[in-house]
């Protein structure tokens, strides 16, 4: 298992949040509406992945109702379109390094607020698997059927 991310990456997580009923959690991005996807962001300073983990599942989702099931065994990269990088990263990085967690829903869908923190997402859906690699952006794809592939006895 990589203990740390390559250097040209930022470190990120990444969160497959699962239903009962074995399908995804997903996003419809706030400022990009033909974009969605599973919550992922940033690690904090002195933050541990699953720390992170946390987090955004409060941040991004509005809820703690979920059991972790499974934290992929390496960094899962990818690089992000020059013309899409954010400014705020200053040339530091090409792409992101996700540490991806597989996390069983415990709530309801009354659980789920995007309003707990600040707005990253327009609107949310339960989809399955191949809805979900449909309606990621292309750039993405390779990550998620890597994490798809990774986590596919806990979708199955």
């Amino acid at each position: 298992m990589t203990r740390q991310p390559p250097s040209a990456y930022r470190a990120n997580v990444g969160l497959m949040l699962i239903a009962a009923d074995r399908r995804i959690f997903v996003g419809q991005r706030v400022r990009q509406l033909d974009a969605w996807q599973m919550p992922q962001g940033g690690i904090d300073r002195g933050e541990t992945p699953l720390e992170a983990a946390g987090r955004e599942l409060w941040e991004e989702v509005g809820t703690t109702k979920a059991l972790l099931l499974r934290e992929s065994r390496e960094w899962i990269t990818y690089d992000v379109p020059e013309e899409q990088r954010p400014s705020y990263w200053k040339g530091r990085w090409r792409g992101q390094a996700q540490k991806w967690f597989a996390l069983a829903f415990t709530g309801g869908d009354s659980d789920i607020d995007l309003d707990a923190h600040d707005r990253e997402f327009a609107s949310w859906r339960w989809v399955s698997e191949p809805e979900l690699l449909s309606l990621i952006v292309p750039f993405k794809r390779p990550v998620y059927e890597a994490v798809l592939m990774e986590f596919a006895d806990l979708i199955e």
